[in-house]
């Protein structure tokens, strides 16, 4: 649905997108995943043909990013944290301008999503909380029934109740056409996402599944026979290595059950038990920005 080959933009001297690419399957809910400014929201609007790349290509849905026009927007539906509405009208007028800008448009699925965010009608757009704005968004994007929803940020600055409901609309909609979404809140996303991009200071840090992501991270906590310390040198694979007392704990990037004992074995001897936990998307997120974050302190201080 999507390909991304060495995306570039950079405003004045500051380069937001560094040669990023990845690819966004068909059918699948894809997480383009970062902290703050790693260049999600540039990297949506220059795949929406809102802004313009400084370098590479982009294509949606088989077309050049850059010259998409309404024959593509018909296939996608898009909401952003910072949606623009026009606040002066109420919901339903603004619903009744947007219907005929779409032969796909599904009278019955409008009824429905009104009812289910609770949106009345006659209320003006201006009047309405962050939240609501976010479902009217959600209710604008969904009656024609897009090939592709683009959610850029969407549950910024919401409260519990309206995130939750978002989030059971999302987990409805998986499957039902291609999701890519951004978000730096990834408790929210890793019970739908079927794929995962991490994006660190503009860069490509690894794309893959979410089965296989979750898969090869794992929590290990080795109990010794005596007193834990922690090698100068170990595997490049294993982060946060950790010793307190008789137990040493860290984060292994490629594990594998068949050959946790013999990678140990050269570190550790007389190992009395070793623990293995799952991680969830927001540990494995911040294992990984945290060595990005010094990797890329690293290389500034070299480079000066």
């Amino acid at each position: 649905m999507i390909v991304a080959d060495e995306l570039r933009k950079g405003f004045g001297r500051h380069e937001v997108i560094d040669g990023l690419s990845f690819r966004v399957p068909e059918g699948s809910a894809f997480a383009l995943i970062g902290a703050n400014g790693a260049g999600k929201t540039t990297t949506l609007k220059i795949l929406m043909n809102i802004l313009q790349p400084s370098g590479g290509h982009a294509t949606v849905l088989g077309t050049d990013s850059k010259r998409l026009s309404a024959k593509e927007f018909h296939r996608i539906g898009y909401v952003s944290e910072n949606q623009q509405m026009p606040l002066a009208l109420t919901i339903g007028e603004y619903l009744d301008y947007l219907r005929p800008f779409y032969q796909r448009w599904d009278r019955s699925l409008e009824l429905s999503l009104l009812r289910e965010f609770g949106l009345p009608t006659n209320r003006r757009i201006g009047a309405l909380s962050h939240g609501m704005r976010m479902k009217v968004a959600l209710a604008a994007a969904l009656p024609f029934h897009p090939d592709l929803l683009v959610l850029d940020e969407p549950f910024n600055g919401l409260d519990a109740l309206v995130r939750d409901e978002l989030m059971e609309s999302m987990m409805d909609l998986a499957g039902q056409m291609t999701i890519l979404i951004s978000s730096h809140d990834l408790s929210e996303i890793d019970s739908f996402a079927s794929d995962v991009a991490f994006v660190d200071h503009g860069r490509l840090l690894f794309q893959e599944s979410m089965d296989t992501l979750m898969r090869r991270f794992r929590e290990i906590q080795i109990t010794l026979e005596g007193e834990a310390v922690v090698p100068k040198i170990v595997p490049s694979e294993w982060m946060n290595l950790k010793a307190m007392g008789s137990v040493v704990s860290f984060v292994d990037t490629r594990f594998a059950e068949s050959t946790m004992s013999g990678r140990l074995s050269p570190y550790w001897s007389q190992i009395e038990r070793v623990e293995t936990k799952p991680l969830t998307l927001r540990a494995i997120f911040t294992t990984l920005a945290r060595a990005s974050r010094a990797q890329h302190r690293l290389n500034s201080e070299v480079s000066r």
